[in-house]
């Protein structure tokens, strides 16, 4: 069984066993003349060997479990219960293999291919891979004689790998290869493949991918630099101009060595031409970013024009990395106290020089409290991550700070008085608080004292830098009086007055003094004997006025009420005659006879009472009255009517 896939290059990446005819010298590879992997597909098989071309005496079939004599190409094996199952041998998905169950004859080829177009007396290795598909037993394995024919069936060399044993815990791929060399004037061979064991079941089944046919030659190792130097990979930057010199020591096992560079920038190798010694040196004007990749080929001078007849060297890599894209930004203008931002563009490391010795590695340093020596050009170098350095520079300013003044008209002042506050040292101005000020943004604003305030205020230049100052206004309360409420007594009761007083500095004294128990205390007691109005004064004695207030003390006559009275006309206390009660102008004055009907109501009683009712005498006896003064006193008790 063979398996094969899309064409990659094999024997530089994987382990080799190596079978070879002859080592004359060490080891170098060409790229493959034939590079046979059956290509890869979705579907699980492709056509008869679509993919490569050859020739079989065996018989194409599309069952996944080939009998006896057939093959089919595949991308995975499926008969679990006899083979292992396996993809290719690099393990691409749809990777292509050829899967052979021998033929029960072992005198058959089952794989044929003509190669044209290779050089006489030129050694080649050929190579491929192959795999014992049995899980169980196997009683004929695989054993395969790989043969290069001359065109008419001439034997030019063969190997044979003798058993390929089974394996007992999964697949496994096996390389095998073998060097020969042309002879002179042959340049069209035949690679054959024939099974040396008998096939059957279970007996003789096999995959085979990636056949390979390479120029093999003497060690080419090249380097950047002097040769032997051992370089093989180099940095650089782009932008500028530069030049690298490759080498390689001069080659033997050649009759007569000759040399071509080449280059793979992404598409392949292609010959520089011009670049056939053993040295050679690139120049970049200017460079440009990207990867390059350069190697040697190296052959007989009479075919080094072919590529299927030389040898190549190993890979030097030259990567051209992009330099960052330079900037460096700050926050400039800024002022002296405040703080300076720096900051640079992307890159992986930064070195920042500047003024008055500042050095930083970061990428964006921050300095605080800065002075006006910070001004001046910051410089950074920033290296990218593939060590190219670009430069970037920034001015920064550093602005002088206002010098703020702030004054009052007065510093002291009364409750109520209008202050001017003055701010000087800057162009515009900002005060705080702004509640009651006449503009906040004035450098003369005004206010109404209420009480003591601190104001503050910003002042800043025409660089935008700010200084603050601040006035501090102290306000005395003006002078308050409070007399308390009005009194009431009955003439002879004396009352305490409830005077209060507030303000700063204050003192206090009652006019008129009168019948007051003193007229410098806040709570005198008074006795008058009449109504009488008191005023209360407060003064400031730190000159913010003076304040008064009035009480009314009002004094009730005592009221005298007779028990007894004759209206009988003789001029001899013919009414009920109340003393005082007049000057309760708005008492009631109720009487009642002994039922309890009303005989008599006065308001006031601006007349006093006949001992009529409704015009008419009252009979002699004895009646009740109720009197209300009005005032929260009410009298009761009983008159006698004589006659």
């Amino acid at each position: 069984m063979i398996i094969a896939r899309k064409p990659v290059t094999i024997l530089l990446l994987l382990v080799t066993f190596i079978f070879c005819s002859a080592r004359l010298y060490a080891q170098s590879l060409g790229d493959p003349v034939v590079d046979i992997t059956f290509g890869s597909g979705t579907s699980t098989h492709a056509g008869a060997l679509a993919a490569d071309s050859g020739y079989t005496s065996y018989t194409y079939t599309s069952a996944n479990f080939p009998s006896d004599g057939s093959y089919t190409i595949e991308n995975i094996t499926n008969s679990p219960n006899v083979w292992w199952t396996t993809t290719d041998h690099t393990g691409n998905s749809g990777g292509y293999m050829m899967v052979v169950n021998a033929s029960v004859s072992k005198t058959d080829y089952f794989y044929k291919r003509e190669v044209k177009g290779l050089c006489g007396q030129t050694t080649y290795q050929f190579g491929a891979w192959v795999g014992n598909l049995l899980r169980y037993n196997d009683i004929s394995p695989p054993n395969i004689t790989f043969s290069i024919l001359k065109t008419d069936g001439t034997v030019i060399q063969s190997y044979t790998t003798g058993t390929i044993p089974r394996t007992s815990d999964s697949f496994k791929w096996v390389q095998y290869a073998f060097n020969f060399t042309l002879p002179a004037g042959v340049t069209d061979v035949i690679i054959q493949m024939t099974n040396n064991s008998n096939g059957g079941a279970p007996a003789n089944d096999l995959a085979l991918d990636d056949i390979t046919f390479r120029p093999y030659g003497p060690s080419v190792v090249a380097s950047f630099g002097a040769p032997g130097s051992g370089v093989t990979a180099l940095n650089a930057c782009a932008g500028t101009n530069q030049s690298y010199t490759f080498s390689v020591p001069s080659v033997t096992g050649y009759t007569s060595p000759a040399y071509q560079w080449q280059v793979n920038t992404g598409s392949g190798w292609t010959d520089i031409a011009g670049a056939t010694s053993s040295s050679y040196t690139v120049n970049f004007k200017p460079a440009v970013a990207g990867t390059y990749l350069y190697r040697v080929a190296t052959g007989e001078s009479s075919n080094i024009g072919s590529s299927s007849c030389r040898v190549v060297s190993n890979e030097l890599s030259l990567t051209i990395n992009v330099a960052s894209v330079p900037s460096a930004t700050a926050t400039t203008p800024t002022c002296v106290g405040g703080t300076l931002s720096l900051s640079a563009s992307s890159g992986a490391s930064y070195k920042w020089t500047g003024p008055n010795g500042f050095t930083s590695t970061s990428q964006s340093p921050v300095l605080t409290s800065v002075t006006a020596a910070a001004s001046g050009t910051y410089t950074v170098n920033i290296t990218s991550s593939g060590n190219c350095v670009t430069t970037a520079s920034v001015t920064v300013a550093v602005n002088p700070l206002p010098v703020a003044k702030a004054v009052a008209s007065s510093n002291t002042v009364c409750q109520g008085e209008t202050v001017t506050l003055t701010a000087s040292g800057g162009s515009t101005y900002l005060w705080t608080p702004s509640k009651g000020l006449s503009d906040a943004t004035s450098a003369s604003p005004t206010f109404t004292a209420s009480s003591t305030v601190t104001y503050l205020v910003t002042v800043t230049n025409s660089s935008g830098c700010a200084d603050t100052a601040s006035v501090t206004v102290t306000v005395n309360k003006k002078p308050v009086a409070n007399a308390g409420a009005d009194k009431a007594i009955v003439q002879g009761q004396s009352i305490t007055l409830d005077g209060s007083a507030s303000g700063g500095d204050i003192s206090y004294y009652w006019t008129p003094t009168d019948y007051l128990s003193g007229s410098e205390v806040l709570k005198p007691v008074a006795r008058p004997p009449s109504d009488m109005t008191y005023v209360l004064h407060v003064m400031s004695n730190i000159g913010c006025g003076e304040a008064t207030d009035t009480v009314f003390v009002r004094v009730y006559k005592n009221v005298t009420i007779p028990n007894t009275f004759t209206p009988n006309g003789d001029g001899v206390n013919d009414t009920w005659n109340i003393g005082a009660l007049d000057s309760y102008p708005t008492s009631i004055t109720q009487v009642f006879d002994r039922y309890g009907a009303q005989v008599f109501k006065s308001v006031g009683y601006p007349k006093a009472w006949d001992g009529t009712y409704n015009n008419k005498e009252l009979p002699a006896g004895t009646y009740y009255y109720v009197i209300d003064l009005m005032n929260g006193t009410k009298l009761s008790g009983w008159v006698l009517i004589l006659r």
